[in-house]
């Protein structure tokens, strides 16, 4: 198949589900070719054949549009799947460890280098805010059953679009909205293993990873994980023929603490091997919008053929933690999580998912991400900088392809227990590196340090003063 036939039926899928609907525009030529990396020609036969076959028309100057009223044999996105009812039927331990940092973030005006949070001051939250306040208002009583799973059906198709748009037809009757990305993983993690079962994760490895696998009684096991390449895919191997591992969990692009985008063929790679193991992989894909590339990145979803990819992300790191709204896409195990989803939490709310949706369909999200991409961009290279400059000899730091963390190794001799004290001391929070493996040596002289927030003169003097104190620590 040539690709602009493989587009053309990707977009009609979409159309015929109802991600598109009747009358709306689709995204420019341009913006199809930049997205889908192809050439304009190619995006401009996609379209023409979509037009043959029915399904578009063009408009002088203002695009193609989607010409399809549907009938009564086309599944719908508004009623995605009916509602029916649901027939009831060695420990990790870094919780405390983590809880205590998030806790220190807030003491006396700390500098928060070491938030795993995005700093909020470059999200639309009045926009959004307005949003749900009309939500609020267009209904004067809602109801549980208007957030049941598998979520509101405006939020999916916008979501689904975004897939789309960034190179990747999905079934909008897949995606279960969820509160926030952890729900999401919770579920997938509770739909794949249970108590005992030995649960494979990168290393370093993002810490509610770790929380989600010690909550449910199970074992992690680590992964060596190469700071550009993700993780190692041999290692994996010789683990999984050794003992029995029931699912891999694992943060492909913008890996938190790394930062690394995996390499496609790589990507490719690991779910070939999980698949022909028969293997479940949870991806956690929260950070995929903050990439410093030009192009989406691609994801493991997008290699699976078998629906052994449970794929995981939300709004919480690109438009807003306030909401707390994430989704779930989890394969073939899509009704045991959604049942799952039912019996933990019952629905997630109405009112943030409709303001979402108003915003991805209204007020240029696009624009808002190109923002806030290039704004942490500039902030990673800055502390990149200072880091290299005012940190002592034998300091290492990642090069993050997107996101908003830098993973610091540190001489051997400083313990990065005792740096998170003596910096809470002056005023500043650091990421220990205890708090990203199940070990307690592994990443002892590493830390984690958060640029999300606008640069500053007292922001630098915090990475600065950092600097000197690992300098007193190394002597």
């Amino acid at each position: 198949m040539n690709l602009y036939e493989k587009l053309a039926d990707d977009i009609e899928r979409s159309i015929r589900q109802g991600v598109y609907r009747h009358g709306e525009r689709l995204p420019s030529v341009r913006q199809t070719s930049q997205r889908n990396r192809i050439s304009v020609t190619t995006a401009i036969r996609a379209y023409v054949l979509l037009e043959s076959r029915g399904l578009v028309t063009s408009r002088p100057q203002s695009g193609y549009f989607v010409n399809f009223h549907g009938d009564a044999s086309e599944r719908k996105l508004l009623e995605l799947r009916p509602s029916r009812p649901i027939p009831i039927s060695s420990p990790v331990d870094v919780s405390r460890l983590v809880l205590s940092t998030l806790r220190s973030i807030g003491v006396d005006d700390a500098v928060a280098l070491g938030s795993p949070y995005p700093d909020p001051s470059l999200f639309p939250f009045e926009r959004l805010n307005r949003y749900a306040y009309n939500a609020g208002r267009g209904k004067a009583q809602w109801g549980v059953t208007d957030a049941l799973p598998p979520g509101n059906a405006k939020l999916v198709r916008q979501i689904a679009r975004r897939y789309l748009e960034n190179g990747m037809a999905v079934d909008p009757n897949e995606i279960i909205v969820t509160v926030g990305a952890t729900e999401a993983i919770n579920l997938c993690l509770q739909a794949v293993a249970k108590s005992g079962d030995v649960i494979a994760v990168e290393s370093p490895t993002f810490y509610a990873m770790l929380h989600a696998i010690e909550r449910m009684g199970m074992k992690a096991i680590e992964v060596s994980t190469h700071p550009e390449y993700g993780i190692d895919i041999e290692a994996l191997a010789a683990i999984v023929k050794s003992q029995t591992v029931t699912a891999c969990m694992v943060m492909p692009n913008f890996q938190n603490p790394l930062g690394f985008q995996m390499p496609d063929e790589r990507k490719r790679e690991l779910v070939q091997f999980l698949t022909a193991q028969d293997i479940p992989v949870i991806e956690n894909g929260v950070y995929n919008e903050l990439h410093f590339d030009r192009f989406y990145p691609s994801t493991l979803k997008s290699f699976d053929t078998k629906g052994l990819v449970l794929h995981c992300s939300s709004f919480s790191k690109s438009l807003t933690s306030a909401y707390r709204i994430g989704w779930a896409m989890p394969g073939r195990y899509r009704d045991r999580v959604e049942k799952l989803k039912f019996l933990n939490t019952l629905t997630s709310p109405s009112i943030p998912q409709l303001a979402i949706a108003e915003f991805l369909e209204r007020d240029g999200y696009e624009h808002h991400l190109r923002r806030i991409r290039k704004a942490y961009a500039q902030q990673a290279n800055l502390m990149k900088v200072i880091v290299s400059r005012f940190f002592p000899e034998g300091t290492r730091i990642s090069s993050p392809a997107g996101g908003y963390v830098l993973w610091i190794e540190l001489p051997s001799s400083v313990d990065s227990m005792r740096l998170y004290k003596l910096a809470l001391d002056q005023g500043i929070t650091i990421g220990p590196g205890y708090m990203f493996s199940i070990s307690e040596s592994t990443y002892r002289n590493f830390i984690r340090l958060n640029y999300s927030s606008p640069w500053t003169s007292e922001i630098e003097q915090a990475v600065i003063t950092v600097g000197k104190i690992v300098a007193d620590c190394s002597r």
